[in-house]
């Protein structure tokens, strides 16, 4: 059965409850209280400092930070080192998209496992296995092996396990009961998804350009090991696992498909976004100009966190209807300048959506499925976003004003708020 005490988004109006007072009588601190573990829990003004209090966190997120920085690299230093072996944007695209379609199809039986079996016991191994295999890619790439070789060997790096995923399935686990602070950690989650995916093509092209174009990959690589085996060495965090049951695939939870059918339009908006920035764009300042989407979803996930009440999902997406519609009116200007401030404005709505998003998938998920749960929300984006590049790209190419290809983005977030109301994604809150 779901498990009410991870739920974000609360039943009534969609109004989450107020943080608790931490202070007694007259304005002094209270006695310490202790978390849902038994540990003593410190008074703090401000909840990510709260989280970092219980014993054992700090040295999982250093880790977890660590193994998920490659993944914002890892795409951009294979088209940087494809494209200089091969001179063809086009063959590193196509490797690229191969990967993220085998990823796809293993990525929910690898949370399977995890879930199954504990995250050391299954992350591990399938991480030495991934970096293998981007470590073939590589060596295939300098010595310039036929094209379906790059096809075939890219389907190695498809067992990286979903780490962010699994932090979050360690929160789950030691906020069990405090809702509160439970959503603090979700919204601190996305913000370093946001932060790595801000750097991580940064880092990859700074490396590739000034090194060599295998350089990304080979740092990506050893990062991503590294973090994992940190992260995994972090035993007395680990979620339980849980014995085994009956159950299905989280598929079959009421609720569950439709909220899917959710993220695979919300992927579209970031998927399609991206690629018509950069076709608008046209040049070395397409990076920073993305990179102000990254960072206006970071400061509202980080706001988002600390406030004291939550929405509803489809009021999140409501706001990200409204807010996409931003980067297509700057763009409309034909100004640079008036395009990234449309994209900072817009970004603001992507991690709120996320973490309520990501809240109701823990909410509709049995804690025994919990990673695998969370994986399908993954993969669900990962497939919005393959078919919002194509698409970004085809209006981007048959554009019959500059602006047009921002049509992409706005309309697929009309239209996740359109599921989302008519399936009643978020009728389980």
């Amino acid at each position: 059965m779901p498990q009410p005490d991870l739920l974000l988004t609360p039943a009534g109006p969609g109004l989450a409850p107020r943080h608790r007072d931490h202070t007694g009588p007259a304005g002094h601190d209270a006695a310490p209280r202790r978390d849902p573990r038994g540990h003593r829990r410190t008074a703090s003004r401000t909840p990510y400092l709260r989280l970092f209090h219980l014993p054992g966190t700090r040295a999982f997120v250093a880790g977890n930070l660590i193994a998920r920085l490659p993944m914002g690299m890892f795409g951009v230093s294979a088209v940087i080192m494809i494209a200089a072996a091969y001179g063809s944007y086009a063959l590193a695209g196509g490797v690229i998209a191969t990967g993220m379609a085998a990823g796809a199809v293993t990525a929910p039986w690898i949370a399977r496992l995890v879930d199954r079996y504990g995250q050391a016991r299954i992350a591990v191994p399938a991480t030495v296995h991934a970096v293998l295999g981007h470590l073939v890619l590589l060596l295939c790439v300098h010595e310039k092996a036929p094209a379906w070789a790059l096809f075939a060997v890219t389907a190695l790096t498809a067992t990286a396990p979903n780490t962010g995923g699994m932090s979050r399935a360690r929160w789950a686990h030691l906020l069990k009961g405090d809702p509160d602070a439970l959503h603090t950690a979700n919204a601190f989650e996305q913000a370093t998804d946001e932060l790595c995916f801000m750097l991580g093509p940064v880092v990859a092209a700074l490396l590739c350009s000034t090194l060599f174009p295998e350089a990304g990959t080979l740092v990506g690589a050893a990062l991503f090991l590294t973090g994992v085996l940190i992260f995994a060495a972090q035993r007395s965090t680990e979620p339980p696992v849980a014995p085994r049951t009956a159950a299905g695939s989280p598929l079959r939870a009421p609720g569950m498909a439709p909220l899917l059918a959710v993220f695979l339009a919300t992927g579209a908006v970031f998927g399609s976004m991206e690629v018509v920035t950069v076709a608008f764009v046209d040049g070395p300042v397409a990076g920073p100009v993305l990179a102000l989407q990254a960072a206006g979803s970071c400061a509202a996930g980080l706001l988002y966190g600390r406030a004291r009440r939550t929405v509803r999902l489809r009021t999140c997406l409501a706001a990200m209807a409204a807010l996409m519609t931003m980067p297509l009116l700057g763009a409309s200007t034909g100004s640079t300048a008036a395009l990234a401030a449309g994209l900072l404005l817009a970004g603001m709505a992507t991690a709120p959506t996320m973490v309520t998003g990501m809240g109701l998938v823990q909410r509709l998920t049995p804690a025994s499925q919990l990673n695998e749960g969370m994986t399908l929300a993954v993969t669900a984006l990962l497939g919005g976003i393959a078919a919002g590049s194509a698409t970004g790209g085809w209006a981007a190419d048959h554009a019959p004003f500059a602006a047009f290809g921002f049509l992409v983005p706005a309309a697929a977030a009309a239209l996740a708020l359109a599921v989302c109301a008519v399936a009643r994604a978020d009728a389980r809150t």
